[in-house]
């Protein structure tokens, strides 16, 4: 396979997928919330790792269980108490009666919304954590194109190791050998308990999957980075989404959203760890069927173009966790990547 970034480097890459950020980082707060939005008629998986998850209707994407589309992801702030955001994308779903259909009429439906939480807790005041309003908001923002990164909606507070993380996406063009072409997009919510940078370089540990300079790195620092960061809990978590404009069953995504969790541990050290609760949905579109072929083989054809889109998640998936490492803001007493190496960027 020939891979290459799509237009906007971003999980929108996908045609159909709009991403939207809602988030408060006034005195007192430091948190938000962040709706992927797939086109109707998206199918979906998840793969959930880590001893601390804090999720929502992940039983429901099992490929056994009877939903097979999702409406929209939820990715918030707040621990548990930020799984209330996914009730206010429910309510904007709701309003376009799009959901699953359980009566007669067309207002008759159950949106299907995931959701997963990062611990964000302790850097805002006790209380002030995403809620309803923050979904609802999120959805309203929701866009294609370019998608904002850092510290906004649900990586408003979140730390990588010993710095600041945050939002992050990438992309992937991918055209397999019998010639058909894919995208595959990731956003992740980059909040690992583990480091995520190279402690004596300075280097991101998943730096070495950019394509084509996209980091905007002059040169990696070389050396070690000059912080205190602050103290405090270990209960972090990485959360996101990768997305594909393939026709996917549930257990292929699954095995996508498998596959993308393997950026999560090219990308930080150690990774699903007791204290994380690592998960990664996975979209398919449906916009391109694979090759599939009856006979002795079955669908060989079709589970090597997914095996190629499963070793392309794991690296969008990487290298979005470092656009997002890259692309946040320092905090008090949680300096930022560019505060501890600004000569990455020129400015050292």
């Amino acid at each position: 396979m020939t891979t290459r970034s799509g237009p906007h480097n971003a999980i929108t890459d996908v045609p159909g997928v709009l991403v939207g950020h809602h988030q408060r980082t006034e005195a007192g707060w430091m948190c938000g919330t962040t709706v992927v939005l797939p086109p109707e008629g998206t199918v979906g998986g998840v793969d959930q790792r880590g001893g601390a998850p804090g999720t929502r209707e992940t039983d429901l994407l099992v490929p056994e269980n009877l939903v097979s589309t999702v409406d929209a992801v939820c990715l918030s702030g707040g621990s548990a108490f930020g799984l209330a955001a996914a009730d206010g994308v429910m309510r904007w779903l709701d309003e376009r009666n799009r959901g699953f259909p359980v009566g007669p009429g067309p207002e008759h439906v159950v949106p299907i919304v995931p959701a997963a939480v990062i611990f964000d807790l302790p850097r805002g005041d006790w209380g002030n954590r995403p809620d309803a309003t923050f979904g609802y908001a999120a959805c309203e923002a929701a866009a294609g194109g370019p998608v904002a990164q850092g510290s906004v909606g649900a990586g408003a507070g979140a730390r990588a190791g010993s710095l600041r993380g945050g939002v992050g996406t990438a992309s992937e063009c991918v055209e397999s050998a019998d010639g058909t072409r894919l995208t595959v997009g990731a956003l992740a919510v980059v909040n690992a308990a583990g480091e995520v940078v190279r402690p004596g370089t300075g280097e991101p540990y998943a730096a070495e999957y950019g394509l084509d300079g996209e980091f905007g790195v002059s040169r990696w620092p070389g050396r070690a980075g000059e912080f205190t960061a602050t103290e405090g809990t270990r209960l972090n978590t990485t959360i996101g989404v990768v997305a594909v404009d393939a026709a996917l069953s549930k257990a292929e995504c699954r095995r996508l959203a498998v596959a993308a969790q393997d950026g999560i541990a090219l990308a930080a050290r150690p990774a699903h760890t007791m204290f994380d609760g690592d998960t990664v949905f996975a979209l398919a579109t449906g916009a391109t069927e694979l090759p599939r072929a009856e006979g002795p083989i079955g669908d060989a054809g079709a589970a090597m173009v997914l095996d190629g889109l499963c070793s392309a998640a794991a690296r969008v998936f990487a290298r979005a966790m470092v656009h997002g490492l890259l692309a946040a803001s320092s905090a008090p007493g949680l300096p930022s990547y560019a505060e501890v190496w600004p000569e990455a960027f020129g400015d050292g």
